[in-house]
């Protein structure tokens, strides 16, 4: 028992080197307050919300509104899982699909059991955490990232019904809530990428971490800035040949209505800097922090995709279910515009590229947005993700969902 709480005491107290040097009494207050707080981190004991029956699947559709959403020809969208705050999401190495969330404080993972494209257990494996968005997984474990930490639960896979107490696996990143939630990931090199968004819509901060991208090793050390000048990226992933990162950015507000556009960016080496505060969308200054800056010392974007589209989620298209041309294209997850008078995002897109350029810009799923209007807008993407059979997966943490779209021949 000493040594359970000892390692709580950890988790809950990180500037405490010797939990033996907490006193007495309150160790034995800890005594009484341990499981509830376990319970609270961890959801232990959890029970899985049961599959939907089929009639329950197309009451899911109907209520998601799903006969709305426009896709190519051949091309179906289904509804995967019902997941409140759906966000960033992550395969594990058994098929179990994690999502992390931003407004709420949990973590969930879903199975398909019989692999028939539809969930049929959602747990909840992490509870009481701070903007949980990010989820990564490695040998077994998965990382979250929360505002200002990175945690690790351990052996998951086989304990979603019971999840193991979090391991906290670095806890020095800013707590600044604003774009303080992250998406992460492995890359090649088996560091794990963590973006710093910029405290702020436009500044000029100190510490050198913000508006950055860093990376640091699976235990929490070597922490260094990756790429630089990056406002706020929820959204990376590397190309299946080159092994070279592409990350998505969002462009400031108030600078106007058609400008600037968000960024698919393309960093094929460390600090590469991509201009803000001084620059924005590779052409345009800054009128505060622009002075006496040149655009052309910073990294231009390779695609513009929009004004205030809010692109997170991007992922390479590794499957073998769509038609040919569409492998290695990037999928983006466009959240939507929030203070544009006409509304622009809520969709999915694509960008072929041709070497290290794009080549086509285009719509793959459209529809959440009815009208003009952003209070119109009935769906707003995160994130997505390629599945083992070739489907796509995309969050939507408006309407609380995993969807998956497919291709019939």
């Amino acid at each position: 028992m000493n040594a359970i709480m000892s390692a709580w005491i950890e988790w809950l107290f990180p500037s405490v080197k010797q939990p033996a040097l907490i006193p007495v009494f309150n160790r034995k207050r800890l005594l009484w307050v341990l499981p509830a707080l376990m319970l609270v981190a961890c959801g232990s004991n959890e029970t899985p919300k049961p599959a939907e029956t089929p009639a329950q699947q197309d009451s899911l559709a109907a209520k998601f509104q799903l006969d709305k959403i426009k896709l190519p020809p051949g091309f179906s969208i289904s509804v995967y899982a019902a997941v409140p705050n759906a966000r960033s999401l992550a395969w594990g190495a058994n098929g179990t699909l994690f999502v992390g969330n931003k407004d709420e404080s949990n973590v969930y993972a879903v199975v398909d059991t019989d692999k028939n494209g539809k969930a049929d257990s959602v747990y909840t494996i992490a509870k009481g955490l701070t903007m949980p968005n990010g989820v990564a997984f490695r040998n077994g474990s998965l990382y979250i990232a929360e505002m200002s930490r990175i945690i690790r639960l351990d052996s998951i896979e086989s304990r979603l019904a019971s999840p193991p107490a979090p391991v906290v696996v670095y806890d020095k990143y800013p707590d600044k809530a604003h774009h303080g939630w992250k998406f992460i990931a492995f890359g090649p090199d088996d560091k794990l990428y963590v973006p710093v968004g910029a405290p702020c819509n436009v500044c000029e901060e100190k510490d050198p971490v913000f508006a950055t991208i860093t990376r640091l090793n699976p235990d929490g050390t070597g922490m260094e800035i990756f790429a630089k000048g990056v406002r706020n990226s929820v959204g990376f992933a590397w190309h299946p040949d080159t092994k070279e990162l592409w990350f998505t950015e969002n462009g400031r507000d108030n600078m106007g209505e058609d400008i600037p556009e968000d960024e698919l960016n393309y960093a094929p080496k460390k600090d590469m800097h991509f201009g803000f505060p001084y620059c924005h969308q590779g052409t345009d200054l800054d009128p505060e922090f622009g002075k006496g800056k040149n655009c052309a010392d910073y990294t231009a974007p390779v695609q513009k995709l929009g004004p205030h589209v809010a692109a997170l989620g991007m992922r390479f298209y590794t499957g073998s279910m769509f038609p040919a041309e569409y492998r290695n294209k990037i999928f983006i997850a466009q959240h939507g515009s929030w203070n544009r008078k006409i509304a622009s995002g809520y969709r999915v897109m694509t960008v072929s590229l041709d070497g290290n350029k794009a080549a086509k810009f285009e719509e793959f799923a459209t529809g959440w947005l009815p009208g003009t209007d952003d209070k119109e807008a009935f769906g707003r993407p995160v994130d997505v993700i390629v599945a083992a059979d070739g489907a796509l997966l995309i969050s939507d943490d408006k309407q609380g969902a995993v969807y998956r779209v497919s291709y019939n021949k």
